[in-house]
């Protein structure tokens, strides 16, 4: 591990540096791998680490893991609101269905009403026909 310590100006207090150049696999990740997140603003890119400071190369790597999880995260959210813009418009299209169906069933109800009226008036004229051909046939038989 490798510390140095530096006072930038008199009146300022003294910053402290400290790095490791043990386990390199961190920061070749990095080098091999450059992450590019194109749905991010590019004021929240990940911005390359500096590659001789462990920590540096830990924050980019966490940067980077939330970025794909923000873009995962983007992408669920996208894919919801399609679905519930499609259950919207199955909503509409039911309600209109119910409406037609309830439509339907106030006509047959009405209809079915009609039916009824209808045959009773028939039933009864139909007696009356009958009725007033049997007095016409008696009349008939009786002059």
């Amino acid at each position: 591990m490798i510390t140095s310590t530096r006072r930038v100006s008199p009146d300022k207090s003294e910053v402290r540096i400290a790095f490791s150049l043990d386990n390199t696999s961190d920061v070749k990740d990095v080098e091999d791998h450059p992450q590019a997140f194109p749905d991010l603003e590019q004021r929240l890119q990940p911005v390359p680490p500096c590659v001789s400071l462990r920590e540096s190369v830990q924050v980019y790597k966490e940067h980077c893991r939330m970025a794909r999880e923000f873009h995962q995260v983007k992408h669920e959210i996208a894919v919801l609101e399609d679905r519930k813009r499609k259950l919207l418009a199955e909503l509409v299209e039911d309600e209109k269905v119910a409406m037609e169906i309830a439509r339907l069933e106030e006509e047959f109800r009405r209809l079915t009403e009609e039916n009824r009226t209808l045959t009773t008036v028939h039933n009864e004229r139909a007696q009356q026909l009958e009725s007033l051909c049997l007095t016409s046939r008696t009349r008939q038989d009786s002059s």
